[in-house]
């Protein structure tokens, strides 16, 4: 179960830090970085949801540019944002 997680979290970062676009890059891939190895199971399926929708659609509902769909304002969303705060 920890190699399946582990081997999930290293595509999750590769994902994360090849967006596309410098800013999403940086915020979306520092994110990552900072927080994957916390994240269960459970969030790494919000994560991976998240990462599945285009970077301007993501990136305005990270920087507040729009608001976040219900079915995507999960606790991660909450966790990508505070971590944009931070930068």
């Amino acid at each position: 179960m920890q190699q399946d997680l582990d081997a999930r979290r290293k595509r999750i970062l590769f994902r994360s830090l090849r967006r596309g676009t410098k800013e999403s890059d940086l915020v979306i891939g520092g994110f990552a970085e900072s927080n994957l190895p916390r994240l269960d199971a459970a969030q790494l399926d919000a994560l991976e949801e998240l990462l599945d929708r285009p970077d301007p659609e993501l990136l305005g509902w990270v920087i507040g540019l729009h608001p976040v769909p219900a079915e995507f304002d999960t606790d991660v969303m909450a966790m990508l944002k505070a971590y944009k705060g931070a930068l």
